[in-house]
Parts: C-alpha cells; structure tokens; sequence
C-alpha cells in the first residue's frame, strides 16, 4: 500500500499504459481520478478498477485535454471529490502517421502536437493548485526513446516528446521550491494498440505488457521517490531501489 491516503489523475486512463497504472495504483492504494475521451472504455476501466479493491474511490471524467474548458470541468471535479492531488500521469498521447516530414499533413501535425504537447501543459497548468493545496506531489510525464533521438518517418509525435523532454525539465526546476517533482518515463517498446499502430508487422508477443512496466510508475507516485525530480527515465530498465 505505497499509496495509501494519496490521490492520482491519469490522463488516457481507459486503456494500454494509462489503464495499467491506474491499476497498479489502485492496488498500492491509491484514490483515483481518471479521464479519457473514449466514454465506454473509460467506464469499463473504472469499473474494473473499483473491482480491485474494496473502498476504491473512483472518479471517472470523459475529457480532451486539448479542450481547456474540458480541463477546467475535470479539476473542479477532483477538488470537490477529493479536495487534494497528490500525483499526476500526463499519459495521453495521440501517434499520427508514420511519414517522411516532407509528406506530412499540416493538420495531422497539428493534432498530434496539440493533444501531446499542449494537452500536457493545459492538464499541468490546471493541477498545479490543487497539487500545491496537497502540500506537493508528483508529475510524472510520458515520454518515448524517439523524444530523446529523433527517427525517420516519426514526425510529429517525436517532436512532440521531445518537447515532453524539456517541458519536464523546465517543470522540475520551477516546481521544485514547492516540493513537486517531475520526471519523464520512456516506456519502451510495450504490448500496446499505439505500438501495433506503430509496428504492424511485428510480434505483440515479443512485447511486454503494460503490466509489466507498472512498477516505475508506482516508484515515482510514491514517497520513495521523494527527492528524484528532472529525470528522464526508463520502463524497461527500471529496478526498485533498495531501501
């Protein structure tokens, strides 16, 4: 029960890598907040997660994080549920094609940047009061090995988390007077529908599940994690630090 008493927003909850968190997070303890623009998955979600744990506080909130009202709506909801927010999983993210940057759709880049760019800074921006009300807490921002070394035909969406990369690093070091940390997580290659998107012809199999790069994600919401901030780190390497 590491997260027992601390409450979490996770954006993109209803599924892959959100839904694995939230999970994981609920078994640690944790009350959750969830959001998504899918409205049957993210039901579905909150249903199974509340099944995982008897008392299980579940607020569950269709949003786009690219909508500020839709934000603004979603933190109202928090405050009044909850009162507090104590960690933060910017987890929405949007691939976009897979094309040569001199083949690329303006409006696709557009996109893709606004839902995983400017989406993570409007839900950030709009949590930061009731994280500080929380007396400090964690952010934790997804991020991708293609943020960190730009590759062909990945476009927009290594842009973008490149610029996850650095707005992480701006954020931990603005933020961290408060005592609110912020780290990117790479997840690496993951059993994922973005990664069958991404890599059609490739083995799922031969992937791990979201599941199985929970652990980081837990760490770093944790109080274990207290005095880790401006990192970006990996999923895939991850081992929990001895106490």
């Amino acid at each position: 029960m590491r997260l027992h008493g601390k409450v979490a927003l996770i954006t993109g909850a209803s599924r892959g890598i959100g839904r694995a968190i939230a999970r994981a997070y609920a078994q640690e303890g944790a009350d959750l907040a969830l959001c998504a623009r899918d409205v049957e998955a993210l039901a579905d979600a909150a249903r199974e997660i509340q099944a995982l744990r008897e008392g299980a506080r579940v607020l569950a909130r269709p949003c786009d994080v690219t909508r500020p009202d839709q934000v603004a709506e979603l933190m109202a909801a928090i405050a009044e549920t909850f009162g507090r927010l104590d960690i933060l999983v910017n987890n929405a993210a949007i691939l976009g094609p897979r094309l040569p940057i001199a083949e690329y759709p303006l409006e696709a880049w557009r996109e893709v940047l606004e839902v995983n760019v400017t989406g993570v800074f409007l839900v950030t921006r709009s949590a930061l009061p009731l994280l500080r009300r929380a007396g400090g807490g964690s952010i934790i921002n997804l991020s991708s090995g293609v943020g960190r070394r730009g590759r062909a035909r990945w476009g927009a969406y290594a842009v973008s988390k490149g610029a996850i990369e650095i707005l992480t690093q701006i954020l931990a070091e603005e933020l961290a007077p408060e005592g609110i940390r912020v780290n990117a997580v790479n997840p690496g290659p993951t059993r994922t529908r973005m990664r069958a998107q991404a890599y059609p012809e490739e083995d799922p199999l031969s992937l791990p599940t979201p599941e199985e790069i929970a652990p980081i994600f837990v760490y770093l919401a944790s109080d274990e994690s207290r005095e880790l901030t401006g990192q970006s780190l990996d999923a895939r390497s991850f081992r929990w630090p001895d106490r």
